[in-house]
Order: structure tokens, then sequence, then C-alpha cells
């Protein structure tokens, strides 16, 4: 059996990899391993869910594990994973969970865990939390009578989950028209509100869950429904979360992409401006293209690249004391207000520096220019087969080779699904695609899917 956590938590089709009892297991083993670290209080966790159909099923079986381990639970109901997060702090509970799989199809889900304050855990306690899954980490007796938890509902939540967003907003945003992809989402009732409260004009789109349609075909995976309705109103931007609502991407008002690299140049170069930018440093991972280490040494901007993952720009915004960092994909991390990725916390410090300086998306989005950039996502029978056969390496290292110093090839397996992603940055697109192609071909044949 592989390692239960990934990179985000755990994840799997639900109600097959992902049962009721895995999770009843997994939520009373986070209870004993989380609350061991402070004795002198009854334990009480937070628990909120996207609104995919079977995050009902897996919800109760969460809350009696942990109620099962004595903790006391307080639901939030369907609430953005940021937002559980930020309430795990502000209600100073002992531990978080969240049942989302982000941007996975709805049949999907998954279990992310969140430490007091609101943290990620660390790979060591995921570990302990796996031993008692698993049956290694030894016994302990389940309380009863009056020390069984209790549960309750934490109705005030997403409201002090969306004044705590308003209130981070440097500059106002009226004046801004905006047209928001929810997803059908964790996002589709907070994001419109709090974009509404603070100043902007909203057009909401794909924000009407019904548990069937989350992610499907809209939300930051599938961007053309909203670079059409951006183009449709005469919008200033478009603002696309993920099922969750950790990430987000834009739109230009011409209905042109802007990534979690461009997000992330234009907040580093507004913090650089504001004095706010610790040691004028930003955190990206390896994904990162090209075209933003170039723009950020342009700016006087230094660039840390870190593992894939936004629990590792975590780590290392945290062990450095660093205030930004983020995914390309557009998880982006304000430590100063938040303690994970927050799709509608960036997108209203984006839409400030737009309403502060006057600037259109496109102008702010210029200062990061993007090599042309192929990832193919080869689905494999063996992840690490796919990634680390030799003929793959070999494949690999021609092309670095063709390259030379005009770009670049990441290679590495998902954390959460069977695939292998290659990754190749060229100074064309042509040649970024052919060299791609060329790469993914190797993987195929090391590992084929099953």
């Amino acid at each position: 059996m592989g390692r239960l956590f990934g990179t985000d938590g755990v994840r799997g089709l639900a109600n097959a990899d992902l049962s009721p009892q895995l999770a009843l297991s997994i939520a009373e083993a986070a209870a004993h391993v989380l609350a061991e670290r402070d004795r002198s209080h009854r334990p009480r966790a937070i628990v909120g869910r996207d609104p995919r159909a079977s995050g009902e099923m897996l919800e109760a079986a969460v809350v009696a594990g942990l109620a099962s381990a004595g903790a006391d639970v307080l639901r939030v109901d369907v609430l953005p994973t940021p937002g559980v997060a930020y309430l795990v702090g502000a209600t100073q509970a002992d531990l978080g969970v969240m049942l989302s799989a982000s941007h996975n199809p709805m049949p999907d889900n998954g279990i992310k865990l969140f430490a007091s304050g609101g943290q990620k855990l660390p790979d060591e306690v995921e570990d302990q939390i796996e031993a008692l899954v698993s049956g290694a980490g030894g016994s302990w007796r389940r309380p009863t009578g009056a020390g069984v938890g209790r549960v309750h509902d934490l109705i005030d939540g997403p409201e002090a989950y969306i004044n705590h967003l308003v209130s981070s907003t440097p500059h106002r945003l009226d004046g801004l028209r905006v047209v928001v992809d929810c997803a059908n989402g964790a996002a589709s009732v907070i994001a419109p509100e709090a974009y509404e409260q603070a100043g902007a004009e909203v057009i909401a789109i794909s924000a009407d869950p019904d548990g069937l349609n989350i992610n499907d075909n809209c939300g930051s995976t599938h961007m053309e429904a909203l670079r059409a309705a951006v183009v449709e109103h005469g919008a200033h931007l478009g603002i696309a979360h993920d099922g969750d609502a950790d990430r987000c991407l834009a739109v230009t008002a011409d209905g042109d992409d802007v990534d979690g690299d461009q997000i992330m140049g234009i907040l580093a170069v507004a913090m650089r401006d504001a004095g706010t930018l610790t040691d004028n440093t930003l955190v990206a991972t390896v994904m990162s293209n090209l075209g933003l280490k170039l723009a950020m040494a342009d700016a006087g901007i230094n660039l840390i690249q870190t593992k894939v993952g936004d629990r590792y720009v975590l780590e290392e915004l945290r062990a450095r004391g660093l205030a930004l960092g983020g995914e390309q994909s557009g998880h982006i991390v304000l430590p100063e207000f938040a303690t994970t990725g927050d799709g509608v916390l960036t997108a209203l410090q984006l839409m400030s520096r737009m309403a502060a300086t006057g600037k259109s998306l496109a102008e702010l989005a210029s200062v990061v220019r993007r090599l042309p950039q192929v990832l193919i996502n080869v689905r494999v029978g063996d992840r690490s087969m796919g990634s680390s056969a030799q003929p793959v390496l070999e494949a690999a290292k021609i092309v670095e080779a063709e390259l030379g110093g005009t770009g670049r090839v990441l290679l590495r397996p998902s954390g959460t699904e069977p695939l292998v992603r290659v990754m190749v940055e060229a100074s064309t697109e042509a040649i970024a695609q052919e060299s791609a192609e060329l790469i993914a071909a190797a993987v195929r044949q090391a590992s084929p899917a099953l």
C-alpha cells in the first residue's frame, strides 16, 4: 500500500477509494494525534465541505469519527478550504477537516486536515495519523457518556470569513465590473458576496451547485465560458475559482488568460512598492514559467523555487518569514492574511491593485512575459516507473541538450492522480510541443496506462 496522504491530503473516488469507513478512521486518528498536543481542554474541530454530493456522506462519517474520539465538532457546511483554515484559527480550534477534491471531477472527493492555527500538517504528523489508521500506531479506549464529543453548527462562520476577506482588501473596488466563475463549488456564495462588499459590480456564473455539477466544464480548469462572459458583459476582468476556492486564475477584459505566475508577479511588484514584500522575495515552485524568474530579476525581486505543491511553498514562507508565494496553477499564499492558498483573497488583492493604479489587468500582467510552455499529463500504470525509467530520463536529457539555455524540462509524477506531468518551455510553441510529445511518448512506453 502506498502512502495514504498525497501532496494535498487524502484523495480518491468517493465511496470506493475514499469510503465512509476510511473517512471515519482518518478523522478519529487525526483527533487523537492533534489533541495530544494540548490536554488542558476538550478538543474542538471545525468541519467544512464543498458541495459535491459525496461530501454529505463523508461529512457524516468525519463528524462521527471526531465525536467518537471525544472532540466537539463545529460544522460550517459548504465553505472554501481557506475559510475552514481561517475559522480553525479564529475559533482557536484544535483541528480542521475539509472535504473536497478541489479541481477534480465530481465523483472524487478528499480530506484535507489542518492543525491549530489553521496550519497544514507536516509529513511527520500525517505519518502518525496514517499509522493509527493502519493499526500500526497502537490502540485507544473510546470515551463514553459525557466524554463523547458534541456536534453543533457554526452558523456565523461564513459571515466571519467574508468579513475577514473584505477587511484584508487594501483598496476599495468601486467602479470595477468582474465576472466570477465559481465552478459550481464552495465559492458560489462567498466569492460574489465578498467582491460586492468590497465595492465591485459582480456577475456570477457557474454559481448554482447541485452536488453533481462541480467543476463540470467550468471553473479554473475550463475557462472558455468565463472568457466569453467577460467580453459579453464588458467586464474589466474575470476571476476563475476551482471547486474549493483555494486557487484563482484571471481573464483580461479582452478575454486573455492571466495565470498564477502573472498574478504573483503583479502582487509581488505591488507589495514591493508598498514595502510589505519581506526581504524583497517571492516563493514559487519549479513549475513556474522561466518568464516569472526573468521578470522578478528585472524588478529587483528575489525568487526562491520549491518542489511542486502549495504545502512546500508554505513551508518555505514560514521558515523564512516571507510574505508572498504560490503556484502557477493559482494557489497564492499571503501569510499576513491566510495560512493556506486562498482564491477569493487573491482575487481581492488583484482587483485592489487594479483599482489603486487605474491600470487594466492586461497592463499589470505584462510585467511577466511567459515563455511558450506545454504541459502534457500522461496517464500511466505506475507513476514512479513512468517518471524515472531510464528511457524516459534519456529522452528528457536529449531534449534539454537541444534546448540549451533557451528553455527547460520538468518531469514529475502527480501527487494525487495516476499521471506523469511532462512540462517543456522553449523559445517557440512548436518546439515546446514537439519536445514534450517526444518525452510523453517515452513515458507511455515505460508505463502503459492500466
